[in-house]
C-alpha cells in the first residue's frame, strides 16, 4: 500500500510580523478516523520562516490529537510562538469528526463558536497522496525534476514507521531566485496508527516545517476531547451544542 501524506523579549516580539506569529501550520498531520486503534498524542511543530528580506524566524507550536475506538477524532490547530518562548501556544481551532454520523465539527476557540456539516462521503482512512505523502507506485512522477527515495523503516516514539522522501527540482530559469531550487518533503508512516508520525517540508525560499507525533498514549482518550465543550454556541446563532449519539 502506498502511504501518503513564549519567554521572549517584548522588543523582539514586536519585530516579528504578526502574520508569522498568528498563522497556523500550512501542513498538518492527517488524523485518520479508523476504528479499533485508539490513542492520544501531542504533535510537536518546529518552523523556520524566511522573510522576504532574507531574515529568519524560528518558531514552534504544539497541538493535541486523539482518536477513540469508534474512530472519532480530535485535532487541534494552535498559534506559533518564538522558539525561545516558554509560553504555551494558544488554541485557534479544533476539528472533531464522528464516522458514525459523518458529522464534521469545526470549533473556533477564540470566539467559542462552532459549525457542523455532514460529509457526503467518509474521509480517507489513509493520509492524502502527493504533497501530503504518497506511496512509491503512485507518488511524484519520476523525471529529471523530481524523485522519490525509500528511507526504509525505523522506530519513532515507540512505533515502527516507513519513510519516503520526495524531491522537486525547480530549474534556475523557472523561479525568481535565478538559482536551481530543491524542495523536499519527507513522510514517516505508521501502519499501526495509520497516520504519518513525522512530516518534514523544506523550501529554501520560505523555510522548513517539521511535525513530529510525540507522547503517544495507547488506549481510550478523555471522552471530553471528542465533544463540543460547554459554553460554545453555533456560529451565527445562540443554539445549544448537539448531543453526542448514544
Amino acid at each position: 500500500m502506498r502511504f501518503s501524506l513564549a519567554a521572549f523579549s517584548g522588543f523582539l516580539l514586536l519585530t516579528i510580523p504578526a502574520t508569522v506569529l498568528r498563522t497556523s501550520a500550512q501542513v498538518s498531520i492527517f488524523l485518520t478516523p479508523v476504528p479499533n486503534a485508539p490513542f492520544s498524542a501531542v504533535v510537536d511543530v518546529q518552523r523556520t520562516r524566511v522573510g522576504s528580506d532574507g531574515s529568519v524566524f524560528n518558531l514552534k507550536s504544539i497541538r493535541s490529537m486523539a482518536r477513540d475506538a469508534i474512530g472519532r477524532i480530535h485535532n487541534e490547530s494552535r498559534t506559533f510562538i518564538p522558539a525561545t518562548s516558554t509560553g504555551t501556544p494558544e488554541i485557534e481551532h479544533i476539528h472533531l469528526y464522528d464516522p458514525r454520523t459523518r458529522i464534521s465539527t469545526e470549533l473556533d476557540a477564540r470566539t467559542r463558536t462552532f459549525y457542523t456539516q455532514t460529509m457526503n462521503h467518509p474521509p480517507s482512512t489513509v493520509p492524502p497522496t502527493v504533497r501530503f505523502g504518497s506511496p512509491s507506485v503512485s507518488g511524484v512522477p519520476q523525471n529529471d525534476f523530481s524523485k522519490e527515495e525509500d528511507l526504509g523503516s525505523q522506530e519513532i516514539e515507540g512505533v515502527l514507521a516507513r519513510g519516503v522522501r520526495e524531491t522537486q527540482i525547480i530549474p534556475a530559469e523557472g523561479n525568481e531566485t535565478g538559482k536551481e531550487i530543491s524542495i523536499t518533503d519527507e513522510y514517516w508512516y505508521s501502519d499501526e496508527l495509520r497516520i504519518n508520525v513525522v512530516m518534514k517540508h523544506s523550501d529554501p525560499r520560505t523555510g522548513t516545517t517539521t511535525l513530529t507525533v510525540t507522547h503517544i498514549t495507547r488506549g481510550e482518550p478523555d471522552p471530553a476531547l471528542l465533544e463540543i465543550p460547554e459554553g460554545y454556541t453555533r456560529a451565527g446563532a445562540a443554539q445549544p451544542a448537539p448531543q453526542a449519539p448514544k
